[in-house]
């Protein structure tokens, strides 16, 4: 790109600002028209909920705000690719996606989208994608170089089911190919491409491995989710959930950028909300089966305890192990009567438990809803802690940026 298109580029900001999603919402529209195979590809529920639209349109915002130096968004644009590695993205999609949506600004933007401004579009488009596409380039060789790993999908057997609480069921996948599968940082996530039939789509989705690795098998425990009306949001937890033992799934490699820093001895602060707690239980199997276990106080928050998963078995930990700490924060208690200082009423509230999380040199990590990461997140920054040393996970596409 020279510098007047750069120029041309920061002049579009303030429409970006404004009209962002009217754009993203009609390029998605257009794209999906011209290419429907695509829909195998991309989150339909995230298309309906509205999610999707709205972080292509910050992306698309930020890019140009920062035009000039591309590179302070290396960081984001890591994330995208790692979930774009898990998915099997490939050059020739960005080729798709560009055509379609310089076509959208057109379209949309209308005489106001000059020859000129389209033209400086395209090339900042696709200086965009080839970062992109060099940056996935090495993520899929990293990967494939892994021992027991694959890039793309791969067929897992489902060998058990347990439940975990009335709405999260755990999956124990082993190789359809009997073959070796590769390790993983606790706190990383696999992709499931899985039909839908009342889509009548493959649809992929994106579980944390809820245990310390297995040589044998990957785990994921997944809530299943309520869907409302026609919206495909919840389709493919509710498809999960109706498998036995013995069907088949794809999956592929383990990624994300979310996990336990390797070989780091510094204490951990766990911060979960609902089916949160699913990398926190790897990272906690993980220390477990450590030689030297770090100290680690989990603080968790559900609805009440018939929907806390995994509650017996945390328990039972902690009874034993002398490095953990547990808080757990019910939105109703179905025992009023419980007085122990590790349950307590109410919503997260990390002022309560600060005595205990405040802890040299600690770690946190915050895995949930995005309104539960910015409250918990804003809780530590209020208790000074350092946002360096603050990493979490959100559910679906990226909408919050923090650190």
């Amino acid at each position: 790109m020279n510098p007047h298109q750069k120029e041309l580029i920061k002049a579009t900001i303030p429409i970006l600002r404004s009209s962002g999603e009217d754009l993203t919402t009609y390029f998605y529209s257009r794209m999906f028209q011209y290419h429907p195979d695509l829909k195998n590809i991309f989150n339909m529920g995230n298309q309906a909920n509205g999610r999707q639209k709205s972080a292509l349109a910050n992306a698309v915002l930020a890019y140009a705000e920062n035009i000039d130096d591309p590179s302070v968004l290396i960081g984001v644009l890591k994330g995208i690719g790692t979930k774009h590695r898990s998915l099997n993205i490939q050059p020739e999609q960005y080729k798709i996606v560009g055509t379609q949506l310089i076509a959208s600004i057109a379209e949309v933007v209308g005489e106001a989208a000059t020859p000129e401004i389209l033209e400086a579009w395209t090339a900042a488009y696709y200086e965009l994608a080839q970062i992109m596409i060099d940056l996935e380039k090495e993520l899929y060789q990293e990967n494939a170089a892994k021992p027991g790993s694959w890039n793309g999908w791969r067929n897992f057997v489902i060998k058990k089911i347990t439940d975990e609480s009335s709405e999260i069921k755990s999956f124990y996948l082993y190789p359809e190919d009997g073959k070796e599968i590769t390790n993983f940082y606790p706190g990383q996530f696999i992709s499931v491409h899985i039909f839908v039939p009342e889509l009548g789509l493959l649809q992929p989705r994106q579980y944390s491995l809820s245990s310390a690795f297995n040589p044998e098998f990957y785990r994921i425990s997944v809530k299943k989710e309520i869907g409302i009306g026609s919206n495909p949001s919840g389709l493919v937890s509710k498809t999960l959930h109706s498998k036995s033992e013995g069907d088949v799934i794809s999956i592929s490699a383990p990624a994300g950028l979310f996990h336990l820093e390797k070989d780091s001895e510094n204490p951990l602060v766990l911060i979960s909300g609902g089916v949160g707690l699913t990398p926190m239980l790897s990272m906690l199997e993980t220390n477990l089966n450590a030689i030297q276990n770090k100290k680690t106080v989990w603080v968790h928050g559900c609805r009440n305890e018939s929907v806390h998963a995994f509650k017996d078995q945390i328990d039972a930990l902690q009874q034993e192990a002398k490095w953990l700490e547990t808080f757990t924060f019910y939105d109703s208690l179905d025992n009023p009567e419980d007085d122990s200082n590790q349950i307590i009423e109410g919503r997260v509230d990390l002022h309560k438990c600060k005595e205990a999380i405040l802890l040299d040199n600690a770690r946190f990590y915050i895995c949930g809803p995005e309104v539960f990461i910015k409250a918990q997140y804003e809780a530590l920054i209020n208790l000074n802690v350092h946002q360096e040393n603050i990493f979490y996970e959100e559910f679906g596409p990226q909408l919050i940026h923090l650190n």
